[in-house]
């Protein structure tokens, strides 16, 4: 088994502890999100959502850290989530060949996409998003392990999409049924 391999089953098993996590288990929470990176790794489940999804990005990774470790609001909210889908969305769409460029080569030789990141990081510095900046500092540090060949591999994946669009369309939902109650 090689590195990115063994890296993707066990960040699946840590995601699926930390979807578990979300769960209202009250005082089990810990307990139950515990039991499931166990049984996700365990049991098999990690490798089938490898499979599935293939391996995760380092930026799912931290927040699913994050929700394990019960830090509370999530970095991943509306807004950010909102942002990543306005980003992602165009991004795989061309990647996927809808236009002639393909931004998913960038990352291999990614000197220009590093360039770009320095004023994304300036950025969250200046609006003190330090847990957003940290999640960077570790992608970049990621990326620099060798553990990924292709930085957009780092910053984020399709799960990572999905997780986000879950969260938009929650809020959409959520209005859209308020509305109708008045």
């Amino acid at each position: 088994m090689n590195a990115q391999s063994a890296y993707g089953i066990l960040a699946h098993g840590l995601i699926f502890g930390a979807f578990v996590a979300l769960l209202p288990l009250g005082e089990l929470r810990a307990r139950a999100a515990l039991a499931a990176t166990t049984l996700a790794l365990l049991a098999g489940i990690a490798p089938v959502m490898h499979g599935i999804f293939g391996t995760p990005s380092l930026t799912l990774l931290q927040l699913a850290i994050l929700q394990l470790a019960n830090k509370t609001p999530s970095p991943l909210g509306h807004r950010p989530a909102l942002g990543l889908l306005a980003f992602a969305i165009p991004f795989y769409a061309t990647a996927l060949g809808a236009a002639a460029f393909d931004p998913y080569a960038l990352g291999y030789q990614p000197a220009a996409l590093l360039a770009a990141l320095v004023p994304v990081a300036a950025v969250l510095w200046w609006r003190r998003h330090d847990a957003w900046l940290l999640i960077l500092a570790v992608d970049l540090a990621g990326y620099a392990s060798g553990v990924f060949a292709n930085l957009w591999d780092v910053l984020f994946d399709p799960l990572l999409v999905l997780l986000a669009l879950v969260i938009v369309g929650r809020r959409w939902a959520l209005r859209l049924i308020a509305s109708r109650l008045r």
